[in-house]
C-alpha cells in the first residue's frame, strides 16, 4: 500500500493554490457574507478572521482518501422488472418537499448543511476594504514610495572630494609617518648619543683624534642618509585619505495622524457615544492598512475641549452644554505644534448629535475653511441620532461645498449604518 505523508508548511488538507482558486470563484458570496458578519460582530473584533457559511455544493476543498486497497471482487443483482433501455416512471408526489414524509417529519434521511469556511484575519480585512481607498492618497507625495535621507555611517578609502575629511586624512598620515619612519629616527637618536660619547672619549685621551674621525665621518654618513630616506617619506599619500561615508537610509513617508474628535456633553447618549466609538475604531483599522506609521489623537468636547487618552475618551462620562469651536481650535493648535502638514497626511473624524451652541456654529465653520480645512487630506463628520438636522449641519455644507474632496459628512441612526456609511466615505473615486 502506498502512504502519502502531507509535508506542507501550510499544513494538512489544504493546498495554498486551491484555496486561492476557491476564494476568487467564490469571491462575490464570500464578500456578502463579510458584509453581514460586520453588522452583527463587534468593532473590536474586526481584526480577527471569522467564519463564511456557503452553500456547499462544489465548495469543497481537494483532499487525499486512502483506498481500500487489494483485488475486490463484486456481484451486483439483476431485477425481473426492468430491461437495457426501458424508462422509469416518475415516482408519485407525496407533499410539496417530495420526500419520504406525508406531511409530517420523518425519522430518515439526512439534510446537508452549509458549507463553512474559516477565513484568516487578512482576507477577513482584505474583503472589508477591497472596495476602499484613502482619498487624496497621491495629491502631496507619492504615498507607496518611500522617502530616503543620508546619514554619517563612518569614514571610507573612497569618495569624491567634497567629502574629504581634512582631520582624519592628517591623522591617518601622521600615523604613517610614525610608523614608517619608526626605526630610522631611533637609529638616529642613537648616532647623536654616539657621537656625544665620542667627543666625551676624546677629550678625556681614551681615543685619538684620528680614529675619532674615522668613526665621526662614518656615523655623519650614515646620518645624512637616514635624513635623507624620512625626507622621502611623503607628507600625505592617497592611502591616508578618507571621506565622509553616507549611506541611504529609508524613512516612513506613509505617516498619518487622526484625530478623533467627539461630543461628550449632556445630549449625548450613551448609545450615541457608542456608535461613534466604532466608526472610529473602523477608521483606525483602515488608516493601519494605508499607512506604516500612524499617530491618534483623542479629543472631547463639551463647552470646553482637551486631549485625553483613549481610556477617558471612550468611557468617561460627561454632562453640561456644547461649544464645537472649542475642539476645532484645539485640533488646530495641535497640528500647528505637532503635525507638520508637509511631513503628516492629517485625518478627522468628528461625531457629535449635531447639538450646538447657536452663535458657535458659524465660528466653527470659519475655523475649518481658514485654519483646518487647507492643512488635512480629509474630514469626516458623522452626526448620530439625529431625526432633523440642526445649525451645525448647515454650516458644514458650506464647508463640503467649498472642499468637496477633502470633506464629507453623512448621519447614522443606528450601529447597522456605521459600516454602509463608512464606506461610502470612503469609496473608490475616479482619478
Amino acid at each position: 500500500m502506498t502512504h502519502i505523508i502531507d509535508r506542507r508548511l501550510n499544513g494538512k488538507n489544504k493546498s495554498t493554490v486551491n484555496r486561492q482558486r476557491f476564494l476568487d470563484r467564490y469571491k462575490k458570496h464570500i464578500k456578502e457574507a463579510v458584509n453581514q458578519t460586520i453588522k452583527q460582530r463587534s468593532i473590536k473584533d474586526m481584526e480577527k478572521g471569522t467564519e463564511i457559511s456557503l452553500p456547499s455544493r462544489d465548495v469543497s476543498e481537494p483532499i487525499f482518501h486512502h483506498g481500500s486497497g487489494g483485488v475486490n471482487t463484486r456481484v451486483h443483482p439483476g431485477n425481473k422488472e426492468f430491461h437495457q433501455g426501458d424508462m422509469i416512471a416518475r415516482p408519485p408526489s407525496r407533499g410539496g418537499g417530495g420526500g419520504t414524509g406525508e406531511g409530517q417529519a420523518s425519522n430518515q434521511g439526512e439534510g446537508m448543511d452549509d458549507f463553512v469556511f474559516q477565513i484568516s484575519q487578512e482576507e477577513f480585512l482584505d474583503y472589508m476594504f477591497e472596495d476602499l481607498e484613502l482619498p487624496n492618497l497621491v495629491r502631496k507625495q507619492l504615498k507607496d514610495a518611500s522617502n530616503y535621507e543620508f546619514r554619517r555611517a563612518g569614514y571610507t578609502s573612497v569618495g569624491t572630494p567634497d567629502k574629504l575629511n581634512v582631520v582624519r586624512s592628517l591623522r591617518n598620515a601622521h600615523a604613517r609617518r610614525i610608523a614608517l619612519g619608526g626605526k630610522k629616527r631611533k637609529r638616529v637618536k642613537e648616532i647623536f648619543e654616539t657621537l656625544e660619547a665620542l667627543d666625551e672619549q676624546c677629550r678625556n685621551n681614551e681615543i685619538n683624534e684620528r680614529e675619532a674621525n674615522v668613526i665621526r665621518a662614518a656615523l655623519l654618513q650614515e646620518l645624512e642618509e637616514l635624513r635623507h630616506r624620512l625626507g622621502k617619506l611623503p607628507f600625505i599619500d592617497d592611502f591616508d585619505l578618507r571621506y565622509n561615508n553616507l549611506i541611504k537610509v529609508p524613512l516612513p513617508s506613509t505617516r498619518a495622524v487622526m484625530f478623533c474628535v467627539m461630543d461628550v456633553s449632556g445630549s449625548m447618549t450613551q448609545a450615541i457615544k457608542d456608535i461613534a466609538k466604532r466608526f472610529f475604531i473602523l477608521l483606525y483599522l483602515f488608516l493601519k492598512r494605508n499607512y506604516k506609521q500612524i499617530d491618534v489623537v483623542f479629543i472631547r468636547h463639551h463647552t470646553t475641549a482637551q486631549e485625553v487618552d483613549e481610556e477617558t475618551f471612550f468611557y468617561s462620562r460627561e454632562t453640561g452644554g456644547t461649544i464645537v469651536s472649542s475642539a476645532l481650535e484645539l485640533t488646530s493648535e495641535v497640528i500647528q505644534k505637532r503635525y507638520n502638514p508637509a511631513d503628516w497626511n492629517i485625518y478627522i473624524a468628528q461625531a457629535s448629535d449635531g447639538d450646538n451652541w447657536d452663535d458657535d456654529s458659524i465660528r466653527c465653520a470659519n475655523l475649518l475653511l481658514k485654519n483646518i480645512m487647507p492643512k488635512v487630506q480629509y474630514f469626516a463628520y458623522v452626526e448620530i441620532g439625529s431625526r432633523f438636522h440642526q445649525n451645525l449641519w448647515e454650516e458644514y455644507r458650506q464647508v463640503a461645498a467649498a472642499f468637496p474632496d477633502q470633506f464629507a459628512m453623512q448621519d447614522l441612526t443606528d450601529a447597522a449604518d456605521i459600516y454602509p456609511v463608512f464606506r461610502e466615505l470612503f469609496e473608490r473615486r475616479d482619478a
